[in-house]
């Protein structure tokens, strides 16, 4: 499966937020400038158009996704009753890998991804390697009981066990449950999707 495998803080910079999931990015926490000898200096103002660009390859960098599975999601978001832009978000929000990361079993959404892919991750008792899987209401996500017992894992619990959950998700211990689909209140991270949709509907 097509994924981005360069430095992921190269990714923090240019787009200036934390697309490597990482509360304490060290690239956004020293504040430095975008990428280029002269930084910000080197770069002209933004057209109408480059800014929607921006935000388009904002939002696949954070949820880890390339062009043309992004592509899909808004041509089943555009089919959809619900607003566009929040029907586009709520299916990134409920692949797997995002949702092994929301439940705080793993660090990152790339680390995420990575035990998905690697047969660590159970839907309702059943191994499913595919990041891009869609929950759905009811679906119950757990860890293989290898993978539970893991240092790294007991660890992520305990830092973890106070962390507020989003409230279409609810867990217990290293089992979470997905109460509703989210709305766009329970994400909380400074994207503007009606530029991504202006950006496809040119």
């Amino acid at each position: 499966m097509a994924r981005y495998t360069g430095p992921k803080h190269r990714l923090c910079r240019a787009e200036g937020v934390a697309v490597c999931g990482l509360p304490s990015c060290p690239v956004i926490k020293k504040n430095a400038g975008p990428p280029g000898q002269h930084g910000q200096k080197g770069r002209r103002k933004l057209s109408e158009y480059g800014i929607q660009l921006r935000e388009k390859q904002k939002v696949k960098r954070i949820y880890g996704v390339l062009e043309k599975q992004f592509k899909k999601y808004f041509q089943i978001a555009s089919r959809k009753k619900a607003a566009t832009g929040e029907a586009i978000l709520s299916l990134l929000e409920t692949r797997l890998d995002n949702v092994v990361y929301r439940l705080n079993l793993a660090r990152t959404r790339y680390q995420a991804r990575q035990m998905v892919s690697h047969g660590h991750v159970l839907v309702n008792g059943k191994g499913v390697t595919i990041p891009s899987f869609n929950v759905r209401i009811g679906d119950v996500i757990t860890l293989s009981p290898k993978t539970a017992n893991l240092d790294f894992i007991k660890k992520l619990s305990q830092d973890s066990k106070d962390a507020q959950m989003p409230s279409w998700l609810e867990k217990s211990a290293l089992a979470g449950k997905i109460k509703s689909q989210p709305a766009r209140e329970d994400i909380d991270i400074d994207i503007n999707e009606r530029l991504i949709v202006e950006y496809y509907s040119r």
